[in-house]
């Protein structure tokens, strides 16, 4: 037997075999390009901004209804602890929390499925809520001046499920918001904060329009400067000797929730609203959308401007001061 023979290749096999590794290389590259550029051309493609403010009411409204049927129905709410807060205050996460995250979550997606969407809360249960219908020419459309469009990767949408969820499980009901914010490269220009427990639905659009709601209690005469809003549990003692040490007669009042205290701002019911440490942007986007397009002015407590693209950290750490006039005024303030 001759184990030393030659082994004579074939010419037409290798050509085909070589014909056949480039022809799937091709294939390759070419769907690889083709679904890099259909990703491209997503991003790229514009979305209306006035579709959106239709499915960010639509979902905080139905996040909203999500949020009361929990509490109303005298059940437990299942709280867990995320944690503890810088200050050393309990975070809490609820039924409620979770089956508005979910319908929010889901109805924004679902609708704009090339738009970043940033939110508290995560599906990390098997409630099943199913998205909220909305119609895409919504009655709001009616208070807008002209309609815009943006690109898909210009723009943010933030959600918070559940505001002030320690207070929800205190039953200080008053406080409890959902809220969306619409960001187009970082800047706020829309946002939504709907009361569950009152069903009321505030939202404005910067330099286009604003929900009725809004209008009529921007109304109100202009607060006194020397009247604040801090926050219930993140060390107000010391946000409050702060301001007193600046106005000793201060009107100081304590509450719960973002939400809550933007629109406080908004009606004129306090000058600004302080806040020390450490808050997270879905907790504020939707007021300071809301204030700027009021004429107001939302900043850190180092007069700092505040970004809410999908890049931008989810921290702002430097505080925040809130206000309907007067801003140069309370930036000077606690910034000396």
């Amino acid at each position: 037997m001759n184990f030393g023979g030659t082994i004579r290749p074939n010419n037409k096999a290798v050509a085909i075999f070589l014909i056949s590794v480039a022809t799937l290389y091709l294939i390759y590259t070419w769907t690889s390009s083709t679904s890099a550029a259909k990703e491209y051309s997503a991003a790229a493609e514009k979305v209306s901004i006035g579709e959106i403010l239709c499915a960010a009411i639509a979902a905080a409204e139905a996040g909203g209804r999500e949020v009361k049927a929990v509490r109303e129905k005298g059940t437990e709410l299942n709280e867990k602890s995320k944690g503890k807060t810088k200050e050393g205050v309990k975070d809490v996460l609820t039924d409620g929390d979770i089956r508005s995250h979910q319908v929010m979550f889901r109805t924004l997606t679902g609708a704009f499925p090339h738009v970043k969407v940033i939110s508290e809360e995560h599906d990390e249960s098997n409630i099943l809520v199913e998205s909220a219908k909305f119609e895409k020419k919504c009655p709001a459309l009616e208070q807008i001046s002209k309609l815009e469009w943006a690109p898909n990767d210009s723009i943010t949408i933030w959600i918070d499920p559940l505001d002030a969820t320690k207070e929800y499980t205190e039953n200080l009901l008053d406080y409890v918001t959902t809220m969306v914010c619409i960001a187009v490269k970082g800047e706020p220009v829309l946002g939504v904060i709907h009361k569950p427990f009152e069903k009321k639905t505030y939202w404005a659009w910067v330099g286009q329009g604003m929900a009725e709601e809004l209008l009529e209690i921007s109304k109100a005469p202009e607060a006194e400067n020397d009247s604040f809003i801090i926050s219930l549990s993140h060390t107000g003692d010391a946000v409050e000797n702060r301001i007193k040490s600046k106005f000793p007669n201060a009107n100081v009042e304590k509450a719960g929730g973002a939400g809550y205290k933007s629109l406080q701002i908004a009606s004129r019911h306090s000058g600004a609203y302080v806040h020390m440490t450490h808050i997270k942007k879905w907790d504020v986007c939707a007021g300071h959308a809301i204030l700027k397009a009021l004429g107001g002015r939302v900043t850190t407590m180092k007069n700092e401007p505040i970004k809410y693209g999908a890049n931008d950290p989810v921290l702002i750490k430097n505080g925040l001061l809130a206000s309907l006039h007067n801003g140069d005024f309370y930036s000077k303030l606690f910034t000396e």
